[in-house]
């Protein structure tokens, strides 16, 4: 020990470690004992002797203490060098900001960050929705032109994804004669079960609609099983209460009438079509993202129900307005209706695709089935309709019955990819 203090000092220095986060006390922890270890091998190396003279240790990389790092390690792994998360992710990790290391040593994002995004995507999908049915309904309490105002609402989509095309605000897709003609079918069944869906809104109230259509998983199984699909008794049996709840909300509906009921059914039929020849004429324009395949659909569906709108109802439309104009009074209101029936029509799809652009399927399964007992409870509200217990059982065993559907069909999938990873 006399002759180590004897010894002139190094001029290697030896940078202090200034841990982001402070250092477990415990004296098991790897990063403390890694250091101590440092430490002592520094404190204790044998003198050496370079050009006469003695120095206490070597001037080489490793007598320096490290700065502790994030460990890359497990991202270094994945053939591309990053993980499959995003990788703002990674940025923001090494930046400074709070981070979580999953057990696979993957760096995610904070819990409080996640839970206000998915509660932003889910209040803007809610939102949007009631106010589209609410603001819809108003007009066709007064003006019960639904072919109209269902063609209203397709050019006011058209209208805004041209404008976000045009300023860039959303990728224009490169299309051909192919992808059109692919859309053609898709467009079809989307016309039929918009306009359907109008039609029913027009002539029942918002909340037996909605229950109806939460009947849609009972086609949905039904149209793919004859098309060659097969499905597990879990999902035959989910079906069960939908149908059940439905009929029993059907029969006890004090709004009831048949061409609400059947316009329902056929809009559920539509959109189910709509999603299985999708499935099937749009494999090969997986480039083309969601929302610009919705943008194009909407264009197309315009084109379909407009001139048949003209031919079935057209000729009622001059003496429906000034009917309209007389009963609302301000003309600018009657106008104000109409517009954001039109906007928050695309607004709600827009943003349902957003959704599932961020949030896994089962959990944007899930905020569907939420999503038509928020609307049908916001219109019971705004509308003040009457509901009978039996009413409102079996809407609650129709929508119930939706949540296990929904269950049994992403659990499948689900299971098969972890057995896959495994």
């Amino acid at each position: 020990m006399l002759t180590l203090n004897l010894l002139p000092t190094t001029n290697v220095p030896l940078s202090k470690s200034r841990p982001k986060y402070p250092l477990s006390p415990s004296p098991f922890h790897p990063n403390l004992g890694s250091r101590n270890q440092k430490l002592r091998t520094l404190s204790f190396t044998k003198p050496l002797i370079q050009n006469g003279h003695p120095f206490r240790c070597s001037a080489n990389q490793d007598s320096h203490i490290s700065r502790p790092r994030l460990d890359f390690s497990k991202i270094l792994r994945h053939p591309s060098g990053v993980s499959s998360r995003n990788t703002t992710q990674i940025l923001e990790a090494a930046s400074g900001s709070p981070e979580e290391v999953s057990p696979d040593g993957e760096i995610e994002v904070s819990k409080p960050k996640v839970n206000m995004k998915l509660a932003l995507i889910f209040g803007l999908w809610y939102f949007h929705n009631i106010v589209f049915n609410i603001f819809n309904k108003k007009v066709l309490n007064i003006f019960p032109y639904p072919w109209l105002l269902a063609s209203f609402q397709l050019f006011c989509g058209s209208v805004w994804m041209l404008i976000l095309w045009s300023f860039k605000l959303q990728p224009c897709p490169k299309i051909n004669k192919s992808f059109i003609i692919a859309l053609l079918g898709p467009a079809l069944f989307h016309t039929i079960g918009h306009i359907s869906a109008c039609v029913s809104f027009s002539k029942v109230a918002v909340s037996f609609t909605h229950v109806i259509k939460s009947a849609e998983p009972v086609f949905t199984v039904v149209f793919s099983s004859f098309l060659g699909d097969t499905y597990p008794l879990t999902v035959w049996l989910s079906i069960l209460p939908i149908v059940f709840g439905c009929s029993l909300a059907a029969v006890t509906e004090v709004s009831f009438n048949l061409g609400g009921l059947s316009g329902a059914m056929i809009s559920n039929v539509g959109f189910v079509l709509r999603n299985i020849f999708s499935k099937r004429s749009l494999q090969n324009f997986k480039e083309v993202n969601g929302l610009n395949m919705y943008g194009w659909i909407t264009i197309l569906s315009f084109i379909y129900l407009f001139p048949v709108a003209v031919f079935v109802e057209g000729s009622q439309w001059v003496a429906g307005y000034h009917k309209a104009l007389g009963t609302i009074g301000n003309p600018n209101t009657f106008y104000l209706w109409v517009l954001i029936s039109g906007i928050f029509y695309h607004l709600y799809n827009q943003s349902s695709y957003q959704a599932l652009d961020d949030i896994s399927p089962l959990t944007f399964s899930v905020g569907n089935t939420m999503k038509r007992v928020v609307v049908i409870i916001a219109s019971v509200l705004a509308f003040r309709n009457p509901v009978r217990p039996l009413n409102a059982l079996g809407s609650a065993i129709a929508i119930f019955g939706t949540f296990l559907y929904s269950q049994a069909t992403v659990k499948k999938p689900k299971k098969e990819a972890v057995e896959k990873k495994d």
